[in-house]
């Protein structure tokens, strides 16, 4: 700048980096935002076991979700391994084959749950081709202590064709299906879902999925809002109640799935839209928030 004064120069170079330092500062709080809600997360870098969390972070393997009563800390599907840098940060838990075992943790203190006004997030990235490496309904995670249409909170592929992306909140079976109906196309289930026709996955490629949920259990009807890629992908209105045991709660990962699963966090409240946004653009994923 040769025809600007020194002073001007330098009052514009001040400017200038104030405005870098803001930026910088603005980005770390909220990074640090997102790290004090931080409950659970898994790298999978070198262990299936968590990284971080307010309860056991140990997985557990059974037979069956039916046979949780003779599960086995560790990583025990002979379909099911860690593998060094195929994740998107490091390493990642693969599902080689169908995984028909199940493999979980424990999500009491895990995952915060609440009698009242519960709210959270829940967060992870898949490499798959739902198309060829998928057979039947596939469930990358479930958040329940019964079952997918009681007290549950899903992600999962449907078995149209080509696959729908879905995300399921189920409050107690009685309260929102009192008249029992039957498969998964009746209007109670499908008000529970947020259905993603074209979901942007691929083999060879990361998605980020994550969903949050605020207010269930709440005076007014709670919310679950579905992301795909930093991206909204659709909210569900949730009035009905949820009846959860936490100490019977679990965290269940590669329901029947194929393909590789990577940086699972979640936290203790819905972040924003912007907070999601943020999460997807972690440059060394939620490990980053703890350093």
């Amino acid at each position: 700048m040769p025809n600007l004064p020194r002073l001007a120069f330098f009052v514009v170079a001040v400017i200038a980096a104030l405005t870098v330092a803001a930026g910088a500062r603005s980005i770390s709080g909220s990074q640090a935002s997102l790290a004090s809600a931080l409950t659970f997360h898994a790298s999978f870098d070198s262990s299936p076991d968590a990284d971080f969390g307010l309860g056991d972070r140990r997985m557990y393997t059974a037979a069956s979700y039916r046979a949780l009563d003779s599960a086995q800390a560790g990583l025990h599907s002979p379909d099911a391994t860690i593998v060094a840098g195929k994740g998107k940060y490091g390493g990642a838990l693969q599902y080689a084959a169908k995984n028909a075992m199940a493999t979980y943790y424990l999500a009491d203190k895990n995952v915060a749950f609440a009698p009242r006004d519960w709210s959270g997030t829940v967060s992870f990235w898949l490499s798959l081709d739902p198309e060829t490496d998928l057979t039947g309904f596939a469930d990358p995670i479930q958040l329940t202590d019964k079952d997918y249409n009681n007290g549950a909170l899903w992600v999962d592929f449907n078995n149209d064709k080509p696959r729908h992306n879905r995300l399921g909140v189920f409050p107690d079976l009685t309260a929102w299906n009192p008249e029992k109906l039957t498969g998964q196309t009746n209007p109670p289930f499908v008000r529970h879902l947020v259905d993603v026709a074209t979901p942007p996955y691929g083999r060879g490629k990361w998605t980020h999925v994550a969903f949050t949920f605020s207010g269930l259990n709440g005076a007014s009807p709670g919310n679950s809002r579905f992301y795909l890629d930093g991206t909204l992908r659709g909210t569900i209105a949730v009035p009905e109640t949820f009846t959860i045991d936490p100490a019977k709660m679990t965290i269940r990962l590669g329901v029947n799935c194929t393909g590789l699963f990577d940086d699972l966090a979640i936290f203790n409240r819905a972040l924003t839209d912007a907070e999601i946004a943020t999460l997807y653009a972690l440059p060394a994923g939620v490990s980053g928030l703890r350093r």
